[in-house]
């Protein structure tokens, strides 16, 4: 465990854990990743702590060498899979990271956040640079390895092992739940 603090003022952010994205190959299994994103999310309301889901409907703009187009998603895949309640921020984002373009920034900012703890996909996509933009924000970053999914156990384990642990601290599920205990 690498993980020391869960502050009072922490936000839980679920990146992009909806219909659309889940669909997409990962290595590890959807059902998995569901699940600690569920028991974290229990684990923050339990607490009274803020909860963030940041979606996304559509791509980035710009050129690149995919060929990507424009997204036109059904709402049941770009709705978030777990329940989002009252008082839980919202954001739909088209950039890479859950700050860019979204007011994330100044919601958990009005509601006293100094540190994110971020579950979803892609470890390397979304999470990556969601965390890279709360680091350079000043927020304190947590990222759960049991909770994120990537296409590429080797991009997930370089992240893991690598650019998160410089960006902050990294946990599982369970030495979050504890640590909120």
């Amino acid at each position: 465990m690498t993980i020391t603090l869960i502050e009072p003022t922490a936000a839980l952010v679920l990146v992009e854990l909806q219909g659309g994205t889940l669909a997409n190959p990962a290595i590890q299994p959807v059902d998995t990743l569901v699940a600690n994103a569920g028991a974290l999310l229990t684990a923050f309301r339990e607490r009274g702590m803020p909860v963030a889901f940041a979606t996304i409907d559509g791509m980035a703009p710009g050129r690149n060498e995919v060929g990507s187009q424009p997204m036109d998603l059904p709402a049941a895949a770009t709705s978030p899979v777990l329940p989002v309640a009252s008082g839980d921020i919202s954001v739909v984002r088209r950039g890479w990271s859950a700050f860019t373009g979204t007011d994330l920034h100044e919601q958990l900012t009005a509601r006293g956040v100094t540190q994110v703890v971020f579950a979803g996909i892609a470890t390397s996509f979304g999470i990556e640079s969601s965390a890279r933009t709360a680091a350079d924000l000043g927020y304190n970053v947590v990222v759960v390895t049991d909770a994120t999914k990537d296409m590429s156990a080797e991009a997930h384990d370089a992240r893991v092992a690598g650019i998160f642990r410089i960006l902050g601290e990294t946990g599982t599920t369970d030495e979050v739940v504890a640590l909120l205990k």
